[in-house]
């Protein structure tokens, strides 16, 4: 596989948050500054001007122009899908896994409205996305032309913001402004749609390197008093714990969290976007916090005294009931988007700002003022409730004969090279025992739609993240219903060379559905079974891919090395029981505290407070 993209929109060494907008490519001093040219080439010149080497898209009518002008570009690298949905993810994958902007390339009609879901992922994830849409010519738009739909209507509640070009005068600035837009602050997808009689149009390439948009002036530098007072609070903290979301790895931030932590000894809990903002191996890294967080992670933030939230938004599937959550703590909320605070729980001291900067200002004057942690006896009850309460046991199996989720994922995780790898999943059962026992150390190393849960965003995601670090091993942990919703994509992977690995998690259901009608709804399975599933084996040589699958625990390491061993694309199916339930979790509508299936060692490693339909009477039974 090629390399030209691995370079494509680093960040200079040493650029702040306050310079993150300027292009990253030539901008003005392109080669094409001056020149004449048609409304498409212009399009393919802006991409080159900022820096684009690598776009993500499917052709059609009204797009064709463009791609045309594509075809004689020698920076830029086009990726073809096999659907637009793909496409989007694939630059979605690709942003999540560089820091870099993602661009996807699609036509009009049902070409950009099979971009929203995509669209819709990256938003709530806040991920920073271009995707550009042919459109209907001007005179016809409105009229219900061939292939026409009203894309900048149909995405405006999921798009940081929208265009739709009018004349080609402001052809050069709307691209600016929209990586500008796409990148800077609270990151997001930004839509540029694109008439095809535009496309067509003369005009004299003049690529800008500033923009000019009052309205949107992100605040980087937080409130030096709100700063002050979040140091005197976390100097008083007897009970403090660190909630880190998505906005520390946006931000860069993983340096300046990672000295709070250790400065005044406070334990970290993270989101799935938050995954990796931390190093797993720290001592203070509690990981996953929620629905699907260990108990004692539940317990810490139920327990706390002080919350520090760090580029979090206080999810549902991380609060639990909210009248209910961390009763005792106060709140230091830190966001780049004034929006997030208070908008969930409210905010004792609120900081709107740039996490790196922030995060680094307050350890500053804690350094200055000499501050000392006081959390010792709170750390070391955290390490009891960790040591009696861990996420999986050996013991607390009783199919010997079958393969435990929690174990593939261990030995997963224990076969990567934490400093090397990216870990991508789908959604589904599969992502919670990904998120809960793959250890990841570094930022941009775990990959999965935490905001919108998108059933087949994370195969094409991984071929995108694949493709932005060729240096990287990329594996995509899918389960049997995600897969199949791009498996398409596996044409893309191939004919591109993406050495993406894929290990479905295979249980023949809807996993998470079906745990959820075993547990809440009488076992009644209603539409979640998929017996049905073709030959995962057999799809992948029809695709030309190498696979295997694997049933019996005792040949499950030679699957593994194979599976990570294999230079080309590899798929690895992996039987598992229907009967295998993700634990331990909180209910729908319960709060934090109120875990079921957790591992209790000080009574013999069994999973606690188990639903009757569970087969667990009272708690004394097993997994089952």
């Amino acid at each position: 596989m090629t390399e030209p993209h691995q370079n494509q929109q680093q960040p200079r060494p040493g650029a702040t948050a306050a310079v993150k907008g300027a292009p990253r490519g030539l901008g003005s001093k392109t080669d094409k500054q001056g020149a004449t040219m048609t409304g498409a080439q212009a399009v393919v010149a802006s991409l080159e001007a900022e820096g684009v080497d690598l776009v993500f898209g499917y052709p059609g009518g009204q797009a064709i122009k463009i791609y045309d002008a594509l075809y004689d570009s020698a920076q830029i690298k086009h990726v073809l899908s096999r659907h637009e949905q793909g496409a989007v993810h694939e630059a979605d994958g690709y942003a999540r896994a560089t820091g870099n902007v993602g661009v996807a390339i699609v036509t009009s009609g049902p070409g950009a409205t099979n971009t929203v879901t995509g669209i819709a992922t990256a938003y709530m994830d806040s991920v920073p996305l271009v995707v550009i849409t042919g459109q209907v010519p001007r005179g016809v738009i409105g009229t219900d032309s061939f292939q026409e739909s009203d894309i900048v209507g149909i995405t405006m509640p999921v798009v940081k913001h929208s265009y739709l070009l009018q004349t080609t005068d402001e052809l050069t600035t709307t691209f600016r402004e929209a990586f500008h837009i796409a990148k800077t602050g609270r990151p997001g997808p930004v839509l540029i749609d694109v008439p095809s009689d535009l496309a067509s149009e003369q005009l004299v390439f003049e690529y800008p390197d500033e923009v000019n948009l009052p309205s949107y002036k992100p605040t980087y530098r937080g409130n030096a008093k709100q700063v002050k007072q979040a140091v005197a609070r976390i100097r008083r903290a007897e009970r403090p714990v660190l909630y880190v979301g998505g906005g520390v790895v946006s931000s860069g931030a993983a340096a300046e969290l990672k000295a709070l932590a250790e400065l005044m000894r406070i334990p970290v809990v993270t989101t799935l976007m938050g995954k990796g903002a931390f190093p797993a191996s720290h001592e203070l890294n509690l990981g996953p916090v929620g629905m699907h967080g260990s108990k004692y992670a539940n317990l810490a933030m139920t327990e706390s005294d002080l919350i520090i939230a760090a580029g979090a938004r206080f999810s549902d599937r991380v609060t639990g009931r909210l009248d209910e959550f961390a009763p005792h703590a106060e709140v230091i909320h830190i966001d780049i988007d004034p929006a997030e605070i208070g908008k969930v729980r409210e905010a004792q001291i609120p900081i709107v700002g740039d996490l790196k900067g922030v995060l680094g200002g307050i350890v500053a004057q804690l350094e200055k003022e000499g501050a000392q942690p006081e959390t010792a006896a709170w750390v070391a009850q955290i390490a009891e409730w960790r040591q009696r309460h861990p996420f999986y046991h050996p013991n607390v199996g009783d199919a010997p004969n079958e393969i435990v989720p929690e174990v593939v994922m261990e030995k997963l995780s224990d076969a990567l090279d934490p400093e090397r790898s990216i870990v991508v999943t789908e959604v589904g059962q599969h992502q919670m025992w990904a998120a809960q026992h793959v250890a990841r150390e570094v930022p941009r190393s775990f990959i999965s739609s935490g905001g919108l849960g998108t059933m087949g965003f994370g195969f094409p995601a991984s071929i995108g993240a694949a493709i932005g670090c060729p240096d990287k091993t990329v594996v995509c942990v899918a389960g049997d219903g995600s897969f199949q919703m791009n498996s398409q994509e596996m044409a893309t992977a191939a004919i591109h060379g993406v050495p993406v690995k894929v290990l479905v998690m295979d249980n023949r259901c809807l996993g998470m559905v079906h745990q959820w009608q075993h547990l809440f709804y009488g076992e009644r399975y209603s539409s979640t079974l998929l017996d049905a599933n073709p030959d995962f084996v057999k799809l992948a040589d029809a695709y030309g891919w190498q696979a295997a699958r694997v049933e019996d625990p005792a040949e499950l390491d030679a699957a593994l090395a194979a599976l990570l061993a294999a230079e080309g694309p590899y798929l690895l199916d992996v039987a598992i029981s229907r009967e295998q339930n993700v634990f331990p979790m909180v209910a729908p509508g319960k709060a934090l505290d109120d875990v079921i299936g957790a591992i209790d060692v000080a009574v013999g490693a069994v999973r606690t407070d188990v639903p009757e339909a569970d087969g667990a009477a009272g708690g004394k039974g097993g997994e089952r």
